[in-house]
């Protein structure tokens, strides 16, 4: 039995889940199979070399869930770059294309948001009202989700120290930051990092979660793009199998403990550090592709959370979501029976 949250009702999606927007894999295989399931796709717009690109994995998105029920967004992540990509252009291709739900995160995305809820389709006059539109922001401490809230978002993603990618700098877990995300926010989040499994969305909801945002999780499903070796790879591995990167240059990042994520590391604890134009080529998006490419998991870097050390199989998304859901129904059942009235109570310790 599906369980409903404001996220659910919010978006219109079945399941409470989340799949993440993960370079190079949220691709329109992916995000279709999600949909498809019941969960809420995303594609990542930085995956696709142009804004002309993106619209077409829009639509290939689309043929791919065909008359299914189904919905997907679009992540747009903002980089550090001295040559930004062409974030209005992603966006307002997505916009065109009816794209209604995006995933925003990394630097300021206020210019961003502002456009993406602003924009009205031609053919609209002045008189006619702006589509609803909602918006996901990813933040990795309080301070930033209320600046989220405060910009008009919709839904917070709240990521913790366990997560894939930038945990940020202050390294608190999700136990501690949801928790809080439950004091200080009036609007919904999800909870991120470290979340693979019906245990973890009912801890989620348990700390004031509305659900879940899983990334490796679903890197390690059928309809995922990546090599079948890099799957085999998460199954193997434990809890004790990330490591962060780029520590000493503030900017830390979560990623699979191989040969080179090591090797940047210990560049990184030289005396003097290492500027980041001595790892560049090390760190290259191009090595990275190339790992889900070929299977080698030692040719470049690649984000892995801490959650690989709950997966031990590669199930289609539909299974994934569906027993997810079912546990997850499962133990919130038991769980209400740990509520007891005082009399029950007294007796139990009578028979002590």
């Amino acid at each position: 039995m599906p369980i409903a949250t404001e996220l659910t009702r919010l978006l219109g999606i079945k399941y409470p889940i989340v799949q993440g927007g993960m370079q190079w894999v949220g691709t329109p295989p992916l995000a279709a199979a999600v949909a498809v399931s019941g969960a809420l796709g995303m594609l990542t717009a930085l995956t696709q070399p142009s804004p002309d690109a993106l619209r077409e994995a829009i639509r290939e998105t689309r043929r791919r869930i065909g008359g299914n029920e189904g919905r997907f967004g679009v992540n747009i992540t903002l980089l550090p770059s001295i040559n930004p990509p062409d974030y209005a252009g992603y966006a307002r291709a997505a916009l065109e294309e009816g794209v209604d739900i995006f995933e925003t995160a990394g630097n300021n995305p206020k210019p961003l948001i502002e456009y993406i809820k602003s924009y009205k389709p031609p053919g609209l006059t002045d008189a006619d009202p702006i589509p609803k539109r909602f918006i996901i922001h990813k933040c990795v401490t309080i301070k930033h989700a209320l600046s989220g809230q405060k910009m008009g978002v919709d839904v917070l993603s709240i990521d913790g120290f366990e997560c894939a990618g930038h945990p940020g700098e202050d390294d608190i877990g999700g136990l501690v930051l949801l928790a809080r995300a439950a004091n200080e926010l009036s609007i919904p989040y999800i909870a991120s990092g470290g979340f693979a499994d019906g245990r973890g969305l009912v801890a989620a909801l348990s700390l004031g979660a509305a659900g879940v945002n899983m990334g490796t999780r679903f890197m390690c499903t059928v309809e995922s793009p990546i090599h079948q070796k890099i799957k085999e790879k998460i199954v193997e591995s434990t809890e004790k199998d990330t490591i962060h990167i780029f520590r000493t240059l503030r900017n830390t990042a979560r990623v699979y403990r191989n040969a080179v994520s090591t090797e940047v590391v210990r560049l990184e604890r030289r005396p003097g550090g290492a500027k980041f134009e001595e790892l560049r080529d090390l760190v290259s998006g191009a090595r990275g592709k190339k790992v889900y490419e070929t299977g080698d998991h030692d040719a470049g870097i690649w984000s892995a959370g801490i959650a690989v050390g709950l997966i031990n199989d590669i199930p289609t998304c539909r299974d994934l979501v569906k027993t997810i859901d079912q546990d997850a129904s499962g133990m919130i059942k038991r769980m209400n029976n740990l509520v007891v009235t005082d009399e029950q109570a007294e007796r139990v310790r009578a028979k002590l």
